[in-house]
């Protein structure tokens, strides 16, 4: 979702022990899945054309294939569980239990909203983010069950941008299965949410907890906006939402420097070297990411 701060990013991270990963894994099914590779050796067809008398019937045959994933992943979550201790959920909630704002959000941001959503938490207010963690198959019931029922609005975030569309996809995603519970009254609320959409984050664009603050800020007001962008100054349409810069989430001690430099200077390598020695020979945990321009050696380099 963030192809190149993820690229580029220095993190200590604690890792699985190898025979756990092992032991989710049956060699058998490994073999299978090489055997149906496309071999000079053992040629077959595939893809070949359909005509109207069953393709539509063809396409409909792989839906209970689909159907069955969300059960598949979620038993493969709790035997990840078992083995390490980590437990993970198609939708993750955290924040208050009683929440009335939250936020709908998937891939490498929520790490800055949940930072958000703690000290927010910490301070009285009643907001929570919804991590995706399984997109499509988008399981409906297991979306509305990790909502808490206390819920009011909704902001669910995009990063992407589908010109004319009516929403994003994760957007519409969201809104239809609101939708769809509370027709067929298996949502546990009693009115439905309001629910909003944003985006943020295109090309890298920078995400800080302070723009998910002012997400939920956005969310308090009376008459928020249906669709919005944060993290830029849209002064053609308007739809950008105010960012309070002032606003962290650091814990004391933390420490926290930007480098400037020009491309080919050595700068990034150095800078790498030295969160890689400080996280490796201390116990602190360190992490470096970078942003340098495309014409590469002579632009500007920053490494924070």
């Amino acid at each position: 979702f963030d192809g190149f701060r993820t690229s580029h990013e220095v993190n200590k991270i604690q890792l699985l022990f190898e025979e756990d990963v092992r032991s989710l894994i049956d060699d058998e099914l490994v073999v299978a899945h090489r055997s149906r590779a496309l071999n000079p050796d053992k040629p077959v067809i595939r893809g070949t054309a359909q005509n109207p008398d069953v393709f539509f019937q063809a396409r409909e045959a792989c839906n209970s294939y689909y159907a069955a994933v969300p059960g598949i992943v979620r038993e493969s979550m709790e035997r990840f569980a078992k083995l390490t201790g980590r437990r993970y959920s198609l939708f993750w909630y955290s924040g208050a239990p009683d929440a009335e704002r939250v936020l709908v959000q998937m891939g490498s941001g929520v790490g800055a909203s949940r930072e958000a959503v703690d000290k927010l938490v910490a301070a009285g207010e009643k907001v929570g983010l919804l991590t995706v963690r399984l997109y499509r198959p988008f399981d409906t019931q297991a979306f509305v069950g990790a909502l808490p029922k206390t819920v009011r609005s909704i902001a669910v975030l995009d990063r992407t941008k589908e010109p004319g569309a009516v929403g994003e996809p994760l957007y519409q995603d969201v809104a239809s299965a609101m939708f769809e519970a509370m027709a067929d009254g298996t949502a546990p609320f009693d009115r439905a949410p309001r629910i909003i959409g944003g985006r943020y984050g295109l090309s890298s664009k920078e995400f800080t907890p302070a723009m998910a603050k002012a997400v939920f800020d956005e969310l308090a007001a009376p008459e928020p906006k249906r669709h919005f962008t944060v993290g830029i100054t849209d002064d053609v349409s308007g739809s950008s939402l105010p960012t309070d810069p002032s606003f962290g989430v650091e814990p004391p001690g933390t420490v926290c420097a930007v480098f400037y430099g020009l491309g080919s200077d050595g700068t990034v390598s150095a800078n790498k070297n030295s969160i890689k020695i400080i996280a490796e020979e201390t116990p602190n945990f360190g992490q470096g990411y970078f942003q340098y321009d495309s014409k590469k050696a002579g632009a500007v380099t920053i490494s924070h």
